[in-house]
């Protein structure tokens, strides 16, 4: 499972062919395919397994970044820097996923759909608790895909990376937002 990780991850779903996986991680087609019938099981186990991975990495390094239940955005900044500056970086595989196979398999963009929606429940932890908070926290994810495509365009050495800086700028804006609508501000 790790070397298929790595390898999707890396090279794209549809350029890594079952016969790579197998080659490089050293087990026999036999062992494979009884833990893997097909691609189609590969692929929603890769992204099983990226979600629990990502989700962990996601959450650890929020709190590293300072961020607290209703403290505002900003350490969703901090945080994407840290991962859009690692080696290894791609991208979102849930997104790139979405991209290669479409709607081909609708049970793998279910599998996206709901990594998705649980990155948003993370967000939306940090903002105020208001009416608009679901709302915001769906703009923020909205605004932090986008910087992870643009990120993925920006070379990995680039000291400002315009991602970056973009995220700032619209995070601020939300949270300038949420908190000119939080229930203790009084309304004029």
């Amino acid at each position: 499972m790790l070397t298929a990780h790595d390898l999707f991850y890396r090279d794209g779903i549809r350029a890594t062919g079952i016969d790579k996986v197998i080659a490089e991680s050293g087990v026999t087609k036999v062992t494979f395919y009884r833990y893997f019938p097909s691609k189609n099981d590969l692929i929603r186990a890769f992204l099983d397994y990226r979600h629990d991975l990502w989700m962990a990495w996601f959450n650890d390094a929020l709190q590293r970044h300072g961020g607290r239940a209703g403290a505002g955005l900003m350490p969703l900044v901090a945080t994407m820097a840290e991962w859009f500056r690692k080696p290894i970086y791609r991208g979102c595989a849930f997104i790139n996923t979405v991209a290669e196979l479409g709607g081909v398999l609708p049970d793998v963009l279910d599998i996206c759909q709901q990594h998705k929606q649980d990155m948003v429940r993370v967000i939306a932890e940090l903002l105020p608790d208001g009416p608009n908070r679901q709302q915001l926290a769906n703009a923020a994810a909205v605004a932090i895909d986008g910087a992870i495509v643009k990120a993925q365009l920006e070379s990995q050495d680039a000291l400002d990376k315009q991602s970056l800086t973009s995220l700032e700028t619209l995070l601020a804006a939300l949270d300038a937002f949420a908190g000119s609508m939080s229930p203790e501000t009084p309304n004029d």
